[in-house]
């Protein structure tokens, strides 16, 4: 085999020019100074492109086709984008050796990319007929309305018909929902849930030798090598693009290889990304391994970075030319370019043809987007990212055809919930599980210790004995896992629902929520959903037990994320309607949904003395539910003082109430909130009308709290004249044992601010 000839050193006229333009001549001067030979005859299309390679004549020149196309699209955008004709400059060049991957897997292979996967997705679009490539990409490189991927929302590589899930800037985020979707296909197939693409399906998931250190790809590698253990399946391909570099930061020689080479139950291959005839053969290894054993399985793929980071990195500035020369010079374009000539399948002339009539292609194409209509209204923007639809979800949620199942869950009609006594918080949510994954055969629950021990606080107890270790079962003590599995087997269908065992622990995973799974429906322009009710024990409260990571009451970091629907019932019947409500935002709409459940009430029977069994509460039967914003009235009508609150603040404000009538002649209203994103602002205005004092208790530390976003609803609503005050926890973490309860709202505080709106 011939080598690639090195283009020549840099001419001093060219050095003013950019990188983009430098790799772009060099293309061309040295297709037209190849001096290589060539093969007398060019291959039948079935050949070997050349000897000893896997890859046939017909298979080479479709994959050469398809990096021509994602190199110019690279170079058009750094030409339009100095125009406002498109707004997206990380591109792909130097990686077009992914085209392999695209090739040798299947459209129906669920693809989660890398930043960097133009030539995969120009190749992948070959998969269905009909499908262009070059106009799909610049549609959303030009942000366009008629983005088939997110309907001009971001950059994304994406589409609906080719299974290519939209990621935008990836960080490793994607890797656990990747690796949950590989355990999803085979999770579906094993409870006789059906599946939306075929059973031997994988996931495919691409990411840079820089981000394979992120905390986050190294969730997923341990997970899935975890998972290989014990001998279940999982097949993901990790497919590392290894460029040596992010951003400025270079990787270090032979790290990749050193670090995931001997890992056990991760299995390793590499391949030269760089080189079509030499790297395919073991690109194809690596895809039918994964394939056949069912195993996670990382390819190592050589690749190269050229014309930077992106469009505003110039490399000059921190790379010597020297450098600069040398990484250019393994463009992978040339080494396709000269196997088209060595095996005489292509002239110099065929080549330079075929060269230009892509660019021509890619900027028609890009004018053509450019012309189209963007996104122009903030409701168009927002269209996809929280779907509701009322009654399609209240009829979801009041659904009874499930009977028949019910009984033989429960037992007997005489064991059915509705026909119990009043029982506690935890044992009604335990109830309502129990009845939703009878109504639900695709529902799944998982997390840690919620199978055999039914979760710490027993709230799960015999759901696995009833519905089987393939529907309840514990996961490794990762939050980032459970959330990405959740993803994974939303993609495949099913209806997970996720537990965290204590708020705290969700901000170890807080971005698999709102950079993953609640952006999907936004960056997929409603074609994608990740539905599911993730429960987390929450709130403060607790007795005997404690600090913040148990006693943790933020709930800032929910109600920053778009999208997300937070539920947090005080009472056992609200718990059993909210419940029935979330699972049906997320079968009709799919929704993300939190639900919170608070930890100091599980127990709680009882509301002003002890036996008076006052926070005990019947089954709602079946056909019951709450709609999503209702919140619920404890002494309609009374005006003297309306307290808005939520969680345990409610059973602490109708005690207080009681000592504030007898203190005051008041009449007091109080106000269970009952959901906290989205606020429900119509309904704090309507309770707020002929307030004559009006009091927040919200035991969220003050700033950022639930409370300031009732108390902005109530000012942009005009009741900013109404004598209102806020009792809150203070901006503290939470302290052991007794000494929690000085820093969250109690009985007498409430007291305390009623007193003050008294005085003034």
């Amino acid at each position: 085999m011939a080598s690639t000839t090195v283009p020549t050193p840099i001419p001093a006229r060219m050095r003013g020019l950019n990188r983009a333009e430098i790799c772009d001549v060099n293309f061309s001067e040295f297709i037209r100074a190849w001096d290589g030979g060539g093969a007398g005859r060019a291959p039948a299309a079935d050949d070997a492109i050349l000897p000893g390679s896997a890859l046939d004549a017909r298979g080479f020149r479709e994959l050469f086709e398809s990096q021509l196309i994602s190199r110019h699209l690279d170079l058009m955008a750094r030409v339009l984008r100095v125009q406002n004709k498109v707004f997206y400059t990380i591109g792909s060049s130097g990686h077009e050796g992914n085209t392999m991957v695209a090739r040798l897997t299947r459209h129906t292979d669920p693809a989660f990319l890398h930043y960097r996967s133009g030539g995969f997705m120009a190749e992948r679009f070959r998969k269905l007929p009909g499908m262009d490539p070059v106009m799909d990409s610049a549609l959303s490189f030009a942000a366009s309305k008629d983005d088939p991927a997110s309907g001009g929302r971001h950059k994304v590589w994406g589409s609906k018909p080719l299974w290519v899930l939209p990621q935008t800037s990836t960080i490793a985020s994607h890797l656990p929902k990747a690796f949950g979707t590989a355990v999803a296909i085979e999770q579906a197939r094993r409870i006789g849930h059906p599946l939306p693409i075929p059973a031997d399906s994988i996931a495919i998931c691409s990411f840079g030798d820089a981000s394979s250190n992120h905390a986050t790809a190294q969730t997923a590698f341990n997970v899935a090598a975890w998972t290989a253990y014990q001998k279940l399946p999982a097949p993901v391909l990790f497919v590392c693009e290894d460029n040596g570099i992010g951003i400025s930061v270079k990787t270090p020689d032979g790290w990749i290889a050193r670090n995931f080479a001997h890992r056990s139950d991760l299995d390793y291959f590499a391949a030269d990304g760089l080189d079509l005839a030499k790297g395919y053969g073991d690109v194809q290894r690596a895809v039918e391994h994964c394939r056949r054993s069912r195993r996670p399985t990382f390819l190592h793929l050589r690749t190269t970075r050229i014309m930077g980071h992106a469009g505003t990195d110039f490399e000059i500035e921190w790379r010597s030319l020297e450098e600069l020369c040398a990484v250019e010079a393994t463009d992978p374009l040339l080494r396709s370019a000269a196997i088209a000539l060595e095996s005489g399948l292509m002239s110099k002339d065929d080549i330079l043809d075929l060269y230009e009539a892509t660019r021509a292609r890619c900027f028609a194409a890009a004018e053509d987007a450019d012309r189209r209509p963007r996104l122009d209204s903030l409701e168009d923007v927002m269209a996809p990212l929280a779907p509701y639809t009322p009654a399609a979800v209240q009829a979801e949620a009041a659904r009874t055809d499930y009977a028949e199942r019910r009984l033989e869950v429960f037992g007997s009609e005489a064991k059915l919930p509705e026909n119990q006594p009043p029982r506690h918080l935890a044992i009604q949510i335990n109830q309502a599980l129990h009845d939703l994954f009878a109504k639900y055969p695709e529902a799944l629950l998982f997390g840690e210790d919620v199978a055999q021990k039914g979760g710490v606080y027993t709230v799960t107890k015999g759901l696995q004995k009833a519905f089987g270790a393939r529907r309840v079962f514990n996961t490794l003590l990762d939050e980032t896992v459970i959330l990405g599995l959740a993803q994974g087997y939303a993609n495949m269908g099913l209806l997970p629902l996720p537990e965290i065992q204590y708020l705290a622990y969700f901000h170890n995973a807080c971005d698999q929520i709102r950079g993953e799974a609640a952006s999907l429906q936004f960056f997929s322009n409603g074609q994608y959903r990740n539905p599911m009710v993730m429960r987390i024990a929450s709130l403060g409260y607790q007795r005997g037990f404690g600090g913040h990571f148990h006693n943790d009451n933020s709930i800032t970091a929910l109600r920053d994320i778009p999208g997300l629907v937070v539920g947090c019932p005080s009472r056992g019947d609200d718990a059993v309607t909210m419940l029935r409500t979330l699972m049906a935002l997320a079968k009709v709409d799919g929704r993300v949904c939190a639900f919170l459940e608070p930890i100091a009430l599980y127990m709680a029977k009882d509301l002003y003395e002890a036996g008076d069994g006052g926070w005990q509460t019947t089954f709602p039967a079946p056909g019951e539910a709450m709609q999503l914003g209702e919140g619920r009235v404890y002494g309609e009508g009374h005006d003297d003082l309306v307290v808005f609150t939520y969680g345990n603040g409610v059973p602490m404000s109708l005690r207080a109430a009681r000592a504030i009538e007898a203190k005051h002649g008041w009449k007091v209203r109080v106000l269970d909130l009952r959901w906290l994103v989205p606020l429900n602002e119509d309904f704090i205005r309507a309770q707020a009308a002929g307030a004559k004092h009006i009091l927040v208790v919200d035991e969220g530390r003050r700033s950022a709290g639930v409370g300031e976003g009732v108390i902005t609803a109530l000012t942009e609503g005009g009741f900013g004249t109404t004598p209102l005050l806020r009792v809150t926890g203070a901006d503290t973490f939470t302290p052991l044992a007794g000494a929690a309860f000085l820093a969250i709202p109690s009985e007498e505080e409430i007291v305390a601010a009623a007193d003050r709106l008294a005085a003034n």
